[in-house]
């Protein structure tokens, strides 16, 4: 026997089943409240494509909903892609030999050439990139060594 359908549980259930489709002021909550419950990472492409349609540039921006949305989610890429940094970091402090290899000024010097060489391709002032890389830099060097610290005892050198 066939169970009917209607149009509204299909909706719901999606194209495909399964998911989430809420509509209506108190689908809104549900949808707030689902998105909630989800890490940031997670939250459905569809919600940021009706806060920033796809293809909309901030040349196509016509409210500042549309501006801060799209910097929210360029703030949450931002994180996502410090966080694979630190990840980095913490592998470089797991092979690097000994506390003192962790800080390396010709390397940092590289670094951020590379990122004003970067942002001046973009159109971006080096200044400004420059000051920012700093600062990251010596972030990272700081995470690095608490980590050799953590992993391997304050001030153990293999070298020794």
């Amino acid at each position: 026997m066939l169970f009917p359908v209607s149009p509204t549980s299909i909706l719901r259930l999606g194209a495909q089943g399964q998911g989430h489709r809420f509509t209506g002021v108190r689908s809104q909550l549900r949808r707030r409240a689902y998105d909630q419950k989800r890490p940031t990472s997670q939250v459905s492409t569809r919600r940021q494509r009706q806060l920033s349609p796809a293809g909309m540039t901030p040349e196509h921006y016509s409210t500042m909903a549309q501006v801060r949305a799209g910097v929210d989610n360029l703030d949450r890429q931002i994180v996502a892609l410090l966080a694979q940094r630190f990840a980095h970091m913490r592998a470089a402090a797991r092979i690097k030999p000994d506390r003192s290899a962790v800080r390396d000024e010709a390397r940092k010097a590289e670094v951020i050439a590379n990122a004003c060489a970067e942002a001046e391709a973009l159109g971006v002032p080096c200044d400004l990139i420059a000051g920012m890389w700093e600062e990251l830099v010596e972030a990272s060097i700081a995470y690095e060594l608490a980590e050799f610290d953590r992993t391997r005892g304050p001030h153990q050198d293999t070298q020794s």
